[in-house]
């Protein structure tokens, strides 16, 4: 039997000893004031056993990994006619490049760099009253957890330094890909990246892509077919430009975000979830790739 609390407890001690932890990302200023040697590591199992290690029950901006939430739920509202809008390529660049939207007429390559996640933020808008207060309602009950919020100083401070963003939203409205206008847009795809979750809630989130679209209540959220393909783009684009590293290291489908945040899952068997904010040059959680990549390679499990 896989002795999985003692290899996270072995892994947070390796982290915690490391003396390059990377760089916190400094171009948002609220996420500048995080101390980068924080680390926390949580892992649920398909029985629901929840095993966790060092500072995985602090809360932090998860940022982009909150790009899979919003588009588990505009899929599960607009089906496959939400593939008009955004495909599911690998764009083989950074989060925030621009220049593959001129290239293909605002159709962004994947729903999780930021253009196509912008255009997720629109369909959502369209689709629901309150999208602010739905998208956070539909987190909470897949959690049961009505403690999670936004982090309402993250998603200002955003607002003022996203120009990069606002300049990605009106090249995509300009081909007319953008239905309401762009503020509107932004500050709801900025309070989605602001939600403020810990490694323990993260992956009682994320439980449902590895249990057949079902959260840990038996609740099912989306069918087995959306859960595969969702899985797939995280494996193929949930790393941007790491992707590939990601897969060749790790092997499991995740998501990253520039709060140091990572969450995978191998389907049927676990979610896990890592936080420590010093990133690579990619972007990327630097102790939280390594981290990953030890747990896979200890207990032998991944999906290849």
């Amino acid at each position: 039997m896989i002795a999985i609390q003692d290899i996270l407890d072995t892994i947070t001690k390796e982290a915690k000893a490391e003396s390059h932890k990377g760089k916190v990302a400094n171009y948002i200023p609220e996420l500048a004031k995080v101390d980068k040697n924080k680390f926390g590591i949580g892992l649920l199992d398909e029985h629901g056993r929840l095993f966790k290690a060092g500072d995985a029950e602090e809360r932090f901006s998860i940022q982009s990994i909150s790009k899979v939430l919003t588009l588990s739920m505009a899929f599960g509202l607009l089906g496959n006619d939400l593939w008009k809008r955004v495909d599911v390529e690998p764009s083989g660049d950074p989060f925030n490049h621009l220049s593959l939207l001129e290239m293909e007429n605002g159709i962004p390559r994947n729903p999780l760099i930021n253009a196509g996640a912008i255009v997720i933020a629109d369909v959502l808008i369209s689709q629901l009253k309150n999208p602010k207060e739905a998208f956070l309602e539909y987190v909470r009950n897949i959690t049961n957890d009505p403690s999670i919020a936004y982090d309402t100083h993250v998603a200002a401070s955003e607002q003022k330094t996203g120009f990069r963003n606002y300049a990605a939203a009106n090249l995509i409205k300009s081909f007319n890909n953008l239905h309401h206008p762009v503020e509107e847009v932004l500050d709801f795809y900025f309070h989605a990246c602001s939600l403020s979750m810990s490694c323990e809630q993260l992956v009682h989130v994320f439980y449902m892509f590895s249990n057949r679209g079902k959260c840990l209540r038996n609740h099912e959220y989306l069918n087995t077919n959306q859960i595969k393909r969702i899985n797939a783009i995280m494996l193929t684009s949930g790393f941007y430009d790491e992707a590939g590293e990601f897969a060749f290291k790790v092997g499991l489908p995740g998501k990253s975000g520039v709060g140091g945040g990572i969450v995978a899952l191998l389907p049927g068997k676990f979610c896990v979830a890592t936080w420590s904010p010093g990133l690579n040059e990619k972007g990327n959680s630097k102790l939280g790739m390594q981290a990953l990549e030890k747990l896979t390679t200890r207990i032998g499990l991944s999906i290849f």
